[in-house]
C-alpha cells in the first residue's frame, strides 16, 4: 500500500509539474498584434500587455475562446511597441470587452490621422492574431 502511495505521488507531482509551465506562460509581459478588418482590407497594431487578466483575455481571443475586442486609453507620446505609429494604447489602462461606444470604434489608421477624437481606442472587427512575450 505504501508503494502504491508512493508512486500515485510521484505521478501527482509529476503531472503538476508538466502542467506548471502552460500556466506560467501567460504570467509576464506579452505584445499582442491586432488585426482590425475594415473596408479597405486590414491594418494591425500592437498593444503592450502587463495584467495578467489581460493577457489571459487576449490569449482567449487568439485562441478563438472569445470574440471580444480591446478598449484603452490612447496616448499619443510615442509608439512604444506600437511600431509604425505614434501612439500606443497604455498598458495600464486597457481591457478586453464585448461592448464600446462607436465613437472609438475604427482603424489604427484612424487613431493616427486623428480621426478618432476619443481619448480611448476599441476596434469592433478585430483579432488578436499574435502574442509575443517581452524578456525583461
Amino acid at each position: 500500500m505504501t508503494a502504491i502511495l508512493s508512486a500515485l505521488a510521484i505521478i501527482v507531482a509529476a503531472t503538476a509539474f508538466i502542467a506548471a509551465p502552460a500556466a506560467a506562460a501567460q504570467v509576464g509581459q506579452y505584445v499582442a498584434t491586432v488585426r482590425v478588418d475594415g473596408g479597405d482590407g486590414s491594418q494591425y497594431f500592437r498593444i503592450h500587455l502587463v495584467e495578467v487578466a489581460d493577457i489571459t483575455a487576449a490569449f482567449d481571443n487568439l485562441n478563438k475562446k472569445t470574440d471580444t475586442h480591446p478598449n484603452g486609453l490612447v496616448v499619443r507620446t510615442g509608439p512604444e511597441y506600437n511600431v509604425g505609429y505614434s501612439w500606443h494604447i497604455d498598458p495600464n489602462d486597457v481591457a478586453f470587452v464585448d461592448f464600446s461606444t462607436e465613437v472609438c470604434d475604427g482603424l489604427p489608421s484612424d487613431v493616427e490621422s486623428g480621426a478618432i477624437t476619443s481619448d480611448r481606442y476599441c476596434p469592433w472587427s478585430s483579432r488578436v492574431v499574435a502574442m509575443t512575450p517581452i524578456v525583461v
